[in-house]
């Protein structure tokens, strides 16, 4: 019997290290988990946390392991204490502040879906294409050059990830992606075009996203929340847990 609750943060972080791991393949448990996805995007490479490593030296290594790209370092419960003055001191900048909220899958609050609204599993090319064409404005990808997103999609290295796409009239116009590579699971990419929002499609998505995971066994869903998102997901059942803060180093 799974007998995790919403507040033990570690599992949670550790379910985002490896997702964030899988853009690259790398190893999320390592004392310094660098991903490189290849995309020019500051969340989609980056260090996830630091341990027992001379700061310095860890600056160094996430330079050359990212040169050429935007990138990241996500600092939270699972870093060295005093990591982010270390950062700072070196002339880092926030650029994130994101909520860690979680949701126990046997409490969470159900809404019915707005009957236009269609949700299914993106998996062929055509599919993954519509799916990141509907995240890419909301989520600050360049909409000029989708290619590099998809084929990044496509090659993916975990196949416990789930796709979610919700469609209207024949259009997808919303997105979810459910990771269910460890014994939490975890959402990210929840995103919906602008001229679609407010129709209760995100909380639809997300829902269906936790009655999967609640299906496969796993007691928490995580996730980390942006300031639109975190109302939605708070009426679903969500609680704030813990805290990333994101820096980029110049």
């Amino acid at each position: 019997m799974n007998t995790q609750t919403i507040h033990d943060v570690e599992p949670q972080l550790a379910a985002n290290r490896t997702f964030w791991c899988g853009w690259s393949g790398t190893e999320p448990g390592v004392d310094l988990p660098i991903y490189r996805s290849g995309i020019a995007h500051p969340l989609l490479n980056g260090v996830l946390r630091v341990r027992s490593r001379p700061i310095g030296d860890a600056i160094d290594e996430a330079r050359r392991e990212l040169s050429g790209l935007p990138w990241g370092w996500w600092v939270g419960a699972d870093s060295d204490p005093g990591t982010e003055a270390l950062l700072l001191a070196r002339g880092a900048t926030l650029f994130a502040d994101m909520p860690v909220m979680a949701v126990d899958t046997s409490k969470y609050q159900d809404f019915s879906a707005p009957p236009s609204l269609k949700i299914v599993p993106a998996t062929t090319r055509d599919e993954m294409t519509d799916l990141v064409r509907a995240y890419a404005g909301p989520l600050g990808h360049d909409v000029t050059n989708l290619n590099p997103v998809v084929a990044a999609e496509m090659n993916y290295a975990s196949l416990d990830v789930l796709r979610l796409a919700g469609i209207v009239d024949g259009t997808t116009v919303a997105t979810c992606t459910l990771s269910l590579g460890t014994e939490v699971a975890a959402l990210y990419c929840i995103a919906t075009d602008p001229a679609y929002r407010r129709r209760g499609i995100a909380t639809a998505l997300t829902v269906e996203a936790v009655r999967i995971a609640a299906e496969s066994g796993r007691r928490v869903v995580t996730l980390q929340a942006s300031s639109e998102g975190e109302p939605v997901y708070r009426r679903i059942g969500f609680e704030t847990v813990s805290r990333y803060h994101c820096y980029q180093l110049t």
